[in-house]
C-alpha cells in the first residue's frame, strides 16, 4: 500500500476499500488458511492477530491520510 490515492468521495473510498481488501486476503487470508490446514492453535492465533493488524494498518493509514493537515488536540 504504498501507492497514494485520492479519496474525493464515498466512491473512491469504496474503491480503496475493496482494492486493500483482495490485497489482505491474498496476503494474510492465505496465511491464515495454511495456519489452519497445517499448524497448531498458536499457529492460527499467530495468523489470525496478523490479518487484524494488517486490517488495522490499512484502516490507521487511510484515517492519517485523510486527516493529514488538521491539528489534534
Amino acid at each position: 500500500m504504498d501507492d497514494t490515492i485520492e479519496i474525493g468521495n464515498r466512491g473512491d473510498f469504496g474503491l480503496w476499500a475493496i482494492e486493500v481488501a483482495k490485497q489482505l486476503v491474498a496476503d494474510q487470508g492465505f496465511e491464515l488458511a495454511r495456519a489452519a490446514r497445517d499448524g497448531n492453535d498458536d499457529d492460527v492465533r499467530a495468523a489470525g492477530n496478523a490479518l487484524g493488524q494488517a486490517i488495522t494498518n490499512a484502516l490507521m493509514e487511510v484515517y492519517d491520510g485523510l486527516t493529514e493537515g488538521i491539528d489534534e488536540e
